[in-house]
């Protein structure tokens, strides 16, 4: 009955997240629900003593980047930097390329760190112009942003700024660059394939008599953006200091101070991603006031608001991290584990896989689904990967790829967001961003687990 209640649990979450109930709310509801299901768990003292713990600890532990990420995707939002990124490699790759030209600006932008919210309100009506111009049926424009923004930066390029990226790191002890190979392997096989799907979609759209029929609001005040090369730098500052942090400079000095009170015990490999994320994000952020500071005469203002629109993020994240660990912590929750570790016995990479996917998937959000299966079963993973001479790194950048695939169902809050700024709908366009969001990435990353367990970490 005990997994009946976590079954039924998991069904709540997804289906009232999906009806637009705050998860803030709906995590610690769920997680007391499937409690009533086992006669042996405390309400009240798994509320105060396993939920609201996960939650802080998770708030601990991610807080900055959080804080840094959505600072620095202000700034670039409220500077134009990137209003002027995206339309520079619009303009550059022109109409004739509309696709392409949409899915590298997502890129580009995501990659170099800022939000995927900020990147779809900016990307929106230069790719409605481009399209136009194309006569790109506009029922393709969320496909295209989705195919840029939600897959292959997000996951699987090594050195991407992305929460999903930065999770795995003090479960694993490595850093936002790991398994570079197989990540760009993995990164390629989304952006190829997703862009052939695209382009073959458009094209048969096109040959049935489809065209672009939406209005198009013209692009204004495109000469008083800031110049490419100038946006551009704090993306490149943010990936160049996050290698050279993690890397090199770090690693060169004496942590001994962490292995006791109050700042331990813990090692380096733990915190070193993290902290090159930190400290990369930072010098984004100052980069960007020394840079834009006069663009942006309401410059407090900007910073507050970019502090603040931090925390709703970090905070539904956080419950639903809370909401694993009561699941996690159930009587019931062993044999639910044990069929986890079963799949695939022995080969801790596909078991890692299906259950980020399927977490994921459940809670509608990619560092959610992430966080629990990282929270329950994480060291488990990790055991089982040392003594099959697994590398750490692998783990990683699969975990990370596993994250970015069933999250993208049609409940996920940036599925919804994404369409209402195109003023579109599910039935016109989601067919396509679960092509290039869902399933192809779930292909890519298929592809790394099997070069990976063939060849090992490159």
């Amino acid at each position: 009955m005990g997994v009946l209640g976590i079954i039924i649990s998991l069904a709540g979450l997804m289906y009232l997240a999906y009806r637009g109930l705050n998860v803030l709310l709906l995590a610690p509801l769920m997680a007391l629900f499937a409690c009533l299901w086992h006669a042996d768990t405390p309400l009240l003292g798994t509320l105060t003593q396993v939920y609201m713990p996960a939650l802080g600890n998770y708030v601990v532990k991610y807080f900055p980047i959080f804080l840094l990420g959505s600072l620095f995707g202000k700034l670039m939002s409220a500077s134009g930097a990137a209003q002027a990124v995206a339309h520079g490699v619009s303009t550059k790759l022109g109409a004739r390329h509309a696709l392409v030209a949409v899915v590298l600006s997502c890129a580009v932008l995501t990659y170099g760190g800022v939000s995927l919210f900020v990147v779809a309100f900016c990307m929106e009506p230069i790719a409605r112009s481009l399209f136009r111009e194309a006569n790109i049926p506009e029922r393709f424009i969320p496909g295209a942003i989705a195919l840029g923004a939600f897959t292959f930066t997000m996951t699987a390029l090594p050195g991407t700024p992305a929460i999903q990226n930065a999770i795995p790191m003090p479960y694993f002890g490595t850093d936002a660059f790991a398994a570079p190979v197989l990540g760009i392997i993995g990164a390629l096989i989304m952006f190829l394939v997703g862009l052939r799907w695209l382009s073959k979609r458009v094209a048969r759209a096109q040959g049935r008599g489809e065209a672009f029929t939406a209005e198009t609001n013209e692009l204004s005040q495109t000469q008083l953006l800031p110049s490419l090369a100038l946006s551009l730098a704090p993306l490149l500052l943010v990936f160049v200091s996050n290698f050279l942090l993690s890397r090199y400079l770090l690693p060169r000095f004496d942590y001994s101070y962490l292995a006791g009170v109050p700042y331990g015990p813990t090692t380096l490999d733990k915190v070193i991603g993290t902290w090159a994320l930190i400290g990369a994000l930072a010098l984004g952020v100052l980069l960007l006031i020394a840079l834009f500071h006069r663009r942006m005469p309401q410059l407090m203002t900007q910073v507050n608001k970019g502090t603040l629109d931090c925390m709703l993020p970090v905070f539904n994240t956080a419950s639903e991290v809370g909401y694993g660990q009561v699941i996690a912590a159930l009587s019931s929750f062993a044999l639910i584990k044990a069929s986890i570790m079963g799949i695939a016995p022995g080969m801790p990479l596909i078991s890692e896989a299906v259950s980020v996917n399927v977490l994921a998937g459940i809670t509608g959000s990619a560092s959610g689904g992430l966080s629990i299966a990282l929270e329950a079963l994480g060291q488990n993973y990790l055991e089982l990967a040392r003594d099959l001479k697994i590398s750490p790194e692998l783990l990683h950048r699969v975990a990370s790829m596993s994250s970015g695939g069933f999250d993208t169902l049609p409940h996920n809050g940036a599925v919804i967001t994404l369409l209402a700024i195109c003023k579109l709908d599910h039935k016109r366009s989601y067919f396509d961003i679960f092509m290039v969001a869902v399933l192809f990435p779930v292909l890519a990353t298929t592809a790394v687990v099997i070069l990976g367990s063939v060849f090992g970490s490159f």
